[in-house]
């Protein structure tokens, strides 16, 4: 038997020894030369050593008895090459404790095999467990999240038809404004028309009568309607550009959502027998999300409620244009006929206007003086109106530089839109208010004038109001036409 490799010579055969074997005594080989000898890999084989050494023969036929034979101290051998190894053989006792530590440890070796063998079945069964567990787990979970987007997807599409049909609805009144508008020039015309043929009267008959002011509250209301319906048709436009947007952002989100959802069924249809399955090294740890669970709820509802929004405005939006189309439509018929029947009266009275046009010329002063007032304090308010307007604008102008996710369309954004969106208001109105107080006031001075020089010719007058002006005021556009329908 052999341990790791060959059998180990004693120490004593080495090089370094430098007296000779067949110097040394039996005594000497045995007390000097012999030292503890270990097997390779096994510690507990530590004290023993070669036991058995071959026995000097006696000096026979030795001439001189007291003198040792070298050659006789040699054992006898065939292979003078192998000398040197007879002397390292070991024991039966060694060779039995070799073996038996060598059965041991092959004992020992296939114990812990079996041991790790079982241990590493068992590791391998509770790993494939687990990891169908998880498999299965998220098989659950994207199918709960396709779900989910299938719950979203149908309030998204929900939520973009009747955006659309809104849209379509507001579209429509805009049309209907813009023809109002347009019809609303006719009549219009015959109401300037009147009142320039009125500015024909001489002298004294130029007066600021009933008549004309009806016909000036007809051209106010009939100017002021059409500049209503214009505006009104400009805020369905921005609004319907709102409602685009609204539009758009649903259709995104809803593309988004179909996109996810292929990717995540494609995703939850996928075995561990599937042919596109590949590794990807690394893709567990790039995190390429841009938003959790909670805002990605939030962003869609956030949509939602936006679009609701829009459509909340478009439908006051579409009820103010409906309400201001019928309003307008009644106001415009009843100062129609209060006009004519201010004709008739006026032709009949014609005769005694004398007082009454002195009485109307103080009242035209003072009302030139109180619009004077007027515009002068609606200048101050517009121009005191500017400032905060400025603050607003650029506190939205500054916010709008916040950087990506922070440009948050957050509770003091609505409130500066609000707020600017209402400055704005006030000063539109402001401005409005001091366009018709400046033709107010336009008119009250050419009342005062034509108070002052139209009371000598009331024959003009009568001509003037009957057969120039009441000629044409015999046809009105029908209600329908004044409501946009044509």
């Amino acid at each position: 038997m052999e341990f790791l490799g060959t059998t180990q010579t004693a120490s004593y055969c080495g090089p370094k020894k430098c007296r000779a074997m067949s110097e040394l005594s039996p005594a000497t080989i045995t007390q000097e030369s012999y030292q503890p000898y270990y097997l390779p890999g096994y510690r507990h084989l530590n004290s023993w050593r070669p036991s058995l050494l071959y026995k000097v023969p006696s000096n026979q036929g030795c001439p001189n008895e007291g003198t040792v034979n070298r050659n006789a101290l040699r054992p006898p051998t065939i292979l003078p090459a192998l000398r040197t190894a007879l002397f390292s053989r070991y024991s039966r006792h060694d060779w039995d404790q070799a073996t038996m530590a060598q059965i041991r440890g092959a004992e020992t070796s296939r114990h812990w095999a079996n041991k790790l063998t079982a241990d590493s079945v068992r590791l391998m069964q509770d790993k494939d467990q687990l990891t169908q567990q998880m498999q299965d787990g998220t098989c659950r979970n994207l199918c709960q999240r396709l779900c989910d987007i299938g719950f979203w997807k149908s309030e998204l599409t929900y939520e973009l038809d009747r955006l659309m049909s809104e849209n379509h609805a507001l579209d429509t009144v805009k049309k209907r404004l813009e023809c109002a508008a347009a019809e609303i020039e006719s009549p219009l015309q015959v109401s300037l028309e009147c009142l320039y043929h009125r500015e024909k009267r001489i002298g004294i008959d130029l007066v600021h009568d009933s008549v004309e002011k009806n016909l000036i509250q007809e051209v106010d209301l009939l100017k002021c309607t059409q500049d209503q319906m214009k505006k009104l048709a400009e805020r369905c436009d921005i609004q319907m550009r709102d409602n685009r947007d609204a539009q758009h952002t649903v259709e995104r989100d809803l593309a988004d959502k179909n996109s996810a959802e292929c990717i995540d069924e494609k995703c939850c249809n996928l075995r561990n027998t599937s042919d596109t399955i590949n590794f990807f090294h690394g893709v567990e740890k790039a995190d390429g999300a841009v938003s959790v669970c909670e805002t990605w709820a939030k962003f869609s509802d956030d949509n939602i409620r936006h679009s609701q929004d829009m459509r909340a405005n478009s439908i006051r939006l579409r009820e103010e244009a409906e309400n201001l189309l019928e309003v307008s439509s009644d106001q415009i018929w009843k100062q129609f006929t209060n006009t004519n029947l201010a004709f008739s009266t006026r032709i009949s009275e014609v005769t005694d206007v004398k007082n009454k046009l002195q009485l109307q010329l103080a009242k035209t002063m003072q009302e030139i003086f109180q619009m004077e007032n007027t515009i002068m304090l609606l200048e101050r308010a517009i121009m005191a109106k500017e400032c905060p307007l400025k603050v607003v604008q650029t506190r939205l102008e500054h916010r709008s530089r916040r950087p990506n996710v922070e440009l948050c369309r957050d509770i003091p954004h609505f409130k500066l839109v609000n707020e600017a969106f209402t400055i704005d208001d006030t000063l539109q109105t402001l401005k409005l208010r001091l366009c018709e107080a400046q033709d107010t006031l336009q008119l009250l001075v050419l009342t005062k004038n034509r108070l002052e020089h139209d009371l000598s010719v009331k024959a003009n007058s009568l001509f003037l109001d009957k057969e120039k002006c009441m000629m044409m005021r015999k046809t009105f556009p029908c209600t329908p036409r004044l409501v946009g329908y044509t």
